[in-house]
């Protein structure tokens, strides 16, 4: 087995290293609203629980060259963004997000999807998600980077959730009715494909 030092590789090796390992990871599409109330929405695979009393999300936002992102900039600026979960009939028009924009330019229009507006919050959220979760900020944190932070991590509170009511039935959500996918490395996504149970040790 090789045994690596993460600091005798670049930067690239290891994000190459961790996307490859880290399989599958849950997606979430991010609304938010710029100061100029352009709707923004990007897509992200550094997601998850942080807890569920109060429900909470993580999402970790990566810098470019220590430059901040749309995304980090809005939330941190409103307090307020959307998650959306990226499921098999919406992954191609969300894909279309992920392309650079300027600021003043909205992936909602030029992907095509369509906003609804939120119940708790201002920023919109998108119709074509099948849930969707109305976030509040409650930390924002700038990590890593010798000389500049590498990311911006935010945790965010769930104040509304939003389900399709077909895949809502007691209590519990139909993972296959969702058809949520996942990130793998490259240009790979992948399905919820088969399940099985294990059960837990008491």
């Amino acid at each position: 087995m090789l045994s690596i030092e993460p600091g005798s590789m670049s930067e690239r090796e290891n994000y190459k290293f961790l996307i490859g390992s880290i399989i599958p990871r849950p997606i979430a599409f991010v609304t938010t609203t710029s100061k100029d109330g352009i709707l923004n929405g990007a897509p992200f695979s550094y997601f998850n629980i942080v807890s569920s009393n109060p429900p909470m999300i993580s999402l970790s936002i990566q810098r470019s060259e220590g430059k901040q992102k749309d995304t980090a900039r809005n939330i941190i600026e409103s307090k307020q963004f959307v998650v959306h979960i990226v499921d098999e009939q919406n992954v191609e028009k969300i894909n279309k997000t992920a392309a650079s924009l300027a600021p003043n330019q909205s992936e909602i229009e030029l992907a095509n999807l369509t906003p609804v507006e939120s119940v708790k919050i201002s920023v919109s959220g998108v119709k074509e998600a099948k849930i969707r979760m109305e976030c509040s900020l409650e930390h924002s944190l700038e990590l890593g980077g010798s000389d500049s932070p590498g990311c911006d991590l935010m945790i965010g509170k769930v104040v509304q959730f939003h389900i399709e009511q077909d895949i809502y039935k007691n209590g519990r959500i139909d993972p296959n009715g969702l058809a949520a996918v996942s990130r793998l490395a490259g240009d790979n996504y992948a399905k919820i494909g088969e399940i099985f149970e294990v059960k837990r040790p008491k």
